[in-house]
């Protein structure tokens, strides 16, 4: 198939994205600490953020004629991201997104944006860069974060 490296990518990333959403339930539910009723809605909202795009990835996928991945054991062994293993402190759990996001960034950048733009798949390129800029913004806004502390 000719889209097959994409898809792949796409696939991945959907599988990072799950990781995500969960790692972020986890944070929203199990944070302690000084700042607990800023952190639980904020990582409310990230893990709200995530439900959205993960649903533009897998429609994308299905788009290009692929399928997205659907179960748990297949995003765990696709994702390249670690489930979350921080132990529900602030600073950990911001240095972890941080972390996690600036990962998926370089993904995208080194893996999926030159392999959409090669294929000249204008909407996958839109789709990435999009997810790219939301990502970049919540690294700013963890940074900020962390340097009020």
């Amino acid at each position: 198939m000719e889209n097959q490296k994409i898809i792949n990518f796409l696939n991945q990333l959907l599988s990072n994205y799950f990781v995500m959403y969960v790692k972020l339930h986890r944070y929203h539910w199990f944070v302690q600490g000084k700042h607990f009723y800023q952190l639980h809605e904020v990582f409310e909202d990230m893990y709200q953020t995530m439900a959205t795009d993960l649903d533009e990835i897998a429609e994308r996928v299905l788009m290009i004629d692929g399928k997205p991945l659907a179960t748990m054991v297949k995003y765990i062994k696709e994702s390249t991201l670690e489930e979350a293993s921080a132990d529900d402190k602030e600073d950990e759990i911001i240095r972890q997104l941080i972390s996690d996001y600036k990962q998926i960034i370089n993904e995208i950048k080194d893996e999926g944006l030159p392999e959409a733009s090669d294929r000249n798949d204008e909407p996958t390129v839109d789709l990435l860069v999009t997810l790219q800029g939301k990502l970049e913004k919540h690294i700013w806004m963890l940074h900020a974060y962390l340097a009020y502390e």
